[in-house]
């Protein structure tokens, strides 16, 4: 395993720059990508945000984030919502690298994701008030054709369609907007990898990026 997560901290550190000139009224925020070895392969950690009145993404599917305080760095806010949100310290686990930022086209945000690894038996999530659930997901399910459609949701008051993931877990909303193309580009930074030798990384090829949040 840790062959693999090396190999994905390899892609990581030569990408091209992690991070994207956004307009300054842009509020920087910072998630948390969480990667496990599960016995059907890497799985991702996706948490559902409860519902909230005053949260634009009251409900949705998301990885664990939120605002930079003053003076933080990106991945020192995700380590600190990671732990306020659902109790597990990344602190404990080990920092792989930084998916390229991604601005938001529907709320003015600039959000960063820093990829993280963890032992899942030594993690004992506790949640927070603002998470309803929280759930992993294999990568081989993210890939799935099967799982990749369009959709048409809503976003404070308006309607999209956008491409979107229909998750493997009972009763949850599909995966879209920032979280979606997060995935995606961990994803295609993975294609054509063979960091495990049971793990194929080929994407869908109907899928089609969207920058709708």
């Amino acid at each position: 395993m840790d062959r693999t997560f090396n190999r994905i901290a390899e892609l990581l550190e030569t990408r091209k720059s992690d991070t994207v000139q956004a307009p300054g009224d842009r509020t920087p925020a910072a998630v948390a990508m969480i990667l496990q070895r599960g016995s059907n392969g890497l799985e991702l950690l996706f948490i559902q945000r409860a519902a909230h009145d005053l949260d634009p993404w009251s409900g949705h599917i998301a990885f664990p984030g939120g605002k930079l305080e003053a003076g933080e760095l990106e991945c020192q806010a995700a380590c600190r919502e990671t732990y306020e949100e659902i109790g597990i310290d990344l602190e404990q686990g080990r920092y792989l690298g930084r998916l390229t930022d991604i601005v938001g086209a529907n709320l003015p945000v600039r959000v960063s994701c820093c990829l993280f690894s963890v032992d899942r038996v030594q993690c004992a999530p506790v949640l927070n008030e603002e998470v309803r659930d929280l759930f992993w997901v294999t990568l081989s399910d993210l890939r799935d054709p099967g799982r990749h459609l369009q959709s048409r949701v809503a976003f404070d008051d308006k309607r999209f369609e956008v491409p979107a993931i229909r998750l493997p877990v009972e009763d949850k909303p599909l995966l879209w907007g920032i979280t979606y193309r997060l995935v995606m580009q961990f994803l295609q930074l993975l294609e054509g990898e063979s960091a495990a030798d049971e793990d194929s990384y080929r994407l869908p090829e109907l899928v089609e990026l969207d920058e709708e949040d």
